[in-house]
């Protein structure tokens, strides 16, 4: 069938691949936000999360299930992974980072430093689960057609990855917005040293920050692995489309993190059915390229110290 008589489905999966991607991508924006780095072990945190999730589901229904048990099960996963995300942000930024800001160390070597972490919890992952993927049980017939927006197949995957990343996004724009610690995460990511000055205490601020991305990155990991299965190189091409969904919406905005990533996904979609599917990572890559070339500051482009 032609682009036109796809083109309502290819926006749906679009969109929803770019729900997976701007839950990441928030992560990315967050600690840029804050510390003015790209954490390039972001995609590890992503992947632990998407194997904690998976494991702990498969151990309590290694068969699958349905109805309300179903629905239990994803919750527990969701949960499960953001806890393992958690966890792993906060060892990643207590071990590659914090010794780091101590030492007033030059950009460059957190930047080393994060590279080298992604990497030994790349090799980690490999050793320890195996270099196979691992399969999510069937927790829902992803066949079942829910409705039809216009010719576009609803499916139950679809509504739960989308349910999952607007209830994310609408948390932490509330969170950044409307709480004590979103004012300090802001003060942090406008003036750290003044932020200090002001009684803010700048390195709680940068662990809750961390602990935060890696939360939403490991609940974003499980519903990756559901759909894509577990592996240990899970987290690379997504990280870096998230990457790339980040620079696109304007790195260190929230909501632009999250219009980066629903833009690229819909782009991918649309490339790889014109161009065909071998395409869309050279689809993705040409819209980073793009942005860096003639917008570099993003789409919305506005830092997360100046956020409302």
């Amino acid at each position: 069938m032609g682009f036109y008589h796809q083109f309502w489905q290819l926006t749906v999966d679009g969109l929803s691949t770019g729900s997976l991607y701007a839950v990441i991508a928030l992560g990315y924006t967050l600690v840029y936000g804050v510390l003015q780095l790209i954490n390039f072990a972001h995609s590890e945190v992503f992947m632990f999360g998407g194997f904690a999730g998976i494991f702990v589901v498969r151990g309590l229904a290694p068969g699958g299930a349905s109805g309300w048990t179903s629905i239990g099960l994803i919750a527990l996963g969701l949960i499960c992974g953001a806890v393992a995300g958690a966890v792993a942000a906060f060892t990643l930024e207590r071990t590659a980072y914090a010794p780091l800001r101590r030492r007033g160390a030059p950009k460059l070597a957190y930047l080393i430093s994060a590279i080298g972490a992604s990497y030994f919890a790349f090799n980690l992952a490999g050793k320890e689960f195996g270099r196979q993927s691992v399969n999510g049980p069937n927790l829902y017939n992803n066949q079942t057609v829910l409705f039809h927006i216009f010719s576009a197949k609803i499916r139950i995957q679809t509504v739960l990855i989308f349910g999952v990343a607007i209830a994310m996004l609408v948390i932490l724009d509330r969170l950044v917005n409307a709480t004590r610690l979103g004012k300090a995460i802001r003060a942090v990511a406008q003036d750290a040293d003044t932020a200090s000055l002001m009684g803010v205490n700048v390195n709680r601020v940068i662990v809750l920050t961390f602990v935060v991305g890696g939360l939403l990155a490991g609940a974003g990991g499980f519903l990756y692995a559901q759909v894509f299965n577990a592996s240990y190189t899970m987290g690379f091409i997504p990280g870096i489309k998230a990457f790339t969904a980040a620079v696109l919406g304007g790195i260190g905005n929230v909501r632009g993190a999250m219009l980066g990533g629903l833009l690229l996904g819909v782009v991918e979609a649309y490339g790889g059915d014109l161009l065909g599917a071998s395409y869309i990572d050279v689809t993705a890559f040409l819209v980073l390229v793009l942005v860096l070339l003639f917008r570099p500051s993003g789409l919305l482009g506005e830092r997360l110290g100046r956020a409302a």
